[in-house]
């Protein structure tokens, strides 16, 4: 089995979107950021799940350095919101838990990035 990669092997899109202002100097879209994403576990597992096909439970809480519960939690917020998708099944008699990024969490994801991407490049200015 080949060696998860981390998150931060995944090179960020770039947006062509020009970052735009509302008034008060308050970013374009800043509303719609993704606040389910946005929580540093979930963050890291749709990050860790956008540069591999599938990650074992186990792969994850060892790239994310979370524990059993954290870890639970965050990935059923996720698949509750349909951005990760989770397979159980049995490996000699040992029970396995893979999640893998769905459809529609790689498209808020990537939406997500696109937004931090304007925040940063409006405070920058």
């Amino acid at each position: 089995m080949a060696e998860p990669r981390s998150a931060s092997a995944a090179a960020p899109r770039r947006s062509d979107r020009s970052s735009e202002r509302r008034p008060g100097g308050r970013p374009a879209g800043l509303e719609r950021l993704d606040r389910l994403i946005h929580e540093r576990i979930r963050l890291g597992i749709v990050s860790a799940l956008a540069v591999n096909e599938s990650l074992s439970f186990s792969d994850l809480k060892r790239l994310l350095r979370a524990t059993d519960g954290n870890l639970s939690v965050h990935a059923r917020k996720l698949e509750v919101a349909g951005y990760v998708a989770c397979s159980k099944t049995f490996e000699d008699r040992v029970p396995r838990t893979t999640y893998r990024l769905t459809a529609a969490g790689r498209r808020a994801l990537s939406a997500y990035l696109d937004h931090m991407e304007a925040l940063i490049r409006s405070t920058r200015r």
